[in-house]
């Protein structure tokens, strides 16, 4: 019955969030758009760390953890953001509900496997400029995004290490449209660009974790992502538009216009944490991401003022259960998590680089008595981008909620 109602859930949150914008960022019109892959809400709400092995817990930062499965386990989680944007002059607020995730773990005794469906990058701003000086109105629309299926097997080498890999193919369609307008003439402009988004990705990793005390672990975690391409199919067309701004379009004219074939960089990334704790009860850890998002570019060439360098993100989180086995107090069951990072994001615009910080929480609460299935929360609360050289700073709240169902599979019934 369980597993009916998780697969009916899946359904209609996945034809709920593909149907509709993932994101309102002005951010999201460069490069590939608001990168929205995270990982789980367990990692998100220790700030992104995934240095744990767990063995009801996906981690899908890194498929080495895969091997550390011991039950079947299925998630779904559904993402809340509200949003304000701020700049020297202006207030906005938006608002965003979407799907976070689909995945399905496996235990194969010493391999693990994985597979699932998420939204890897959203695109959703409209941008209005007005130049009263000259008497013209530039107004920018996007939409659409791209999306990750994956699937992941791993491997348990001894006691104390495993690696595994994830396989990506990324999917989607872009649309982008801006219009041109000038005062008292007749006819503006209209520039629509259509994207059919390609590609694909490989993760690696290994995690490590030895005793070194009656109680006490240490974990290691790695994973590198060699750099690939996004390939882009476009067409373009520009059409010639009676002057009616912010009504609907009288098209007097449409000439479709050449536009060639793009590719995006995905960049190499590489990932290396380290943490301590004692299994089941307490876990701390730390971070540390880079990705060479110098080498990334635009889908079209005609943007002139943004830029990429380096990526690097900081991330600090743990975990803290009072007592997994308590027979008398549901909330000693309680997993309690918490978390921060700070990440340079490599886009540069203006001159500015774009920084994004934010601190996590989470609960993850169990759901039956006698089973491994819980609901996940998780709170995030974060800066991203500044008010400096004519920006959008976005002060944002993420609230997300998740369904793990975990059980034991292709076991031989006894009795019937």
């Amino acid at each position: 019955m369980i597993k009916k109602i998780f697969v009916s859930i899946c359904l209609l949150l996945a034809i709920a969030s593909f149907a509709q914008e993932g994101t309102s960022s002005p951010y999201s019109f460069y490069g590939i758009g608001d990168v929205k892959f995270k990982g789980t809400i367990e990692n998100r709400s220790m700030g992104g760390v995934s240095v744990f092995q767990d063995s009801i817990h996906l981690n899908i930062q890194n498929p080495a953890s895969y091997a550390n499965l011991r039950q079947t386990s299925f998630s779904v989680a559904t993402n809340y953001n509200s949003t304000n944007l701020t700049t020297a002059t202006s207030e906005d607020k938006t608002t965003r509900t979407n799907l976070d995730y689909l995945l399905v773990g496996l235990p194969l005794g010493k391999f693990g496997a994985s597979f699932g469906l998420m939204p890897y990058s959203s695109i959703g701003y409209r941008v209005h400029s007005r130049d009263d000086l000259a008497g013209t109105d530039n107004v920018f629309y996007g939409s659409g995004g791209i999306n990750k299926l994956f699937i992941g097997l791993a491997y348990q080498v001894n006691k104390k290490l495993s690696i595994g890999a994830n396989v990506d193919y990324n999917f989607g369609k872009v649309n982008s449209t801006s219009y041109f307008y000038r005062d008292n003439v007749q006819f503006g402009t209209r520039e629509t660009n259509f994207s059919n988004v390609r590609g694909g990705g490989l993760t690696l990793g290994a995690m490590y974790h030895t005793k070194f005390r009656k109680k006490s672990h240490l974990f290691g975690a790695f994973t590198f992502s060699p750099e690939t391409n996004l390939n882009y199919n476009n067409t373009r067309n520009i059409a010639t538009l009676q002057n009616l701004l912010f009504s609907s379009d009288i098209v007097v004219e449409t000439t479709p216009v050449d536009s060639p074939n793009t590719s995006v960089k995905m960049p190499t990334k590489l990932s290396f944490g380290i943490g301590i704790g004692e299994l089941r009860k307490w876990q701390i850890g730390t971070q540390l991401t880079w990705q060479q998002s110098s080498r990334m570019s635009e889908r079209f060439n005609d943007i002139t003022n943004v830029s990429y360098e380096n990526a690097a993100k900081l991330s600090l989180g743990g975990f803290y259960i009072p007592k997994f086995n308590s027979y008398n107090s549901y909330f000693a069951k309680v997993c309690y998590r918490a978390g921060f990072y700070h990440q340079n994001t490599g886009l540069v615009i203006n001159g500015q680089s774009i920084n994004d910080t934010a601190f996590t929480l989470g609960l993850g609460l169990p759901l039956l008595s006698g089973t491994f299935s819980n609901i996940n929360l998780g709170l995030e609360i974060g800066k991203r981008g500044t008010r400096n050289n004519g920006l959008i700073q976005e002060n944002y709240t993420n609230f997300s909620i998740g369904f793990s169902f975990n059980d034991r599979w292709f076991i031989k019934r006894r009795y019937e």
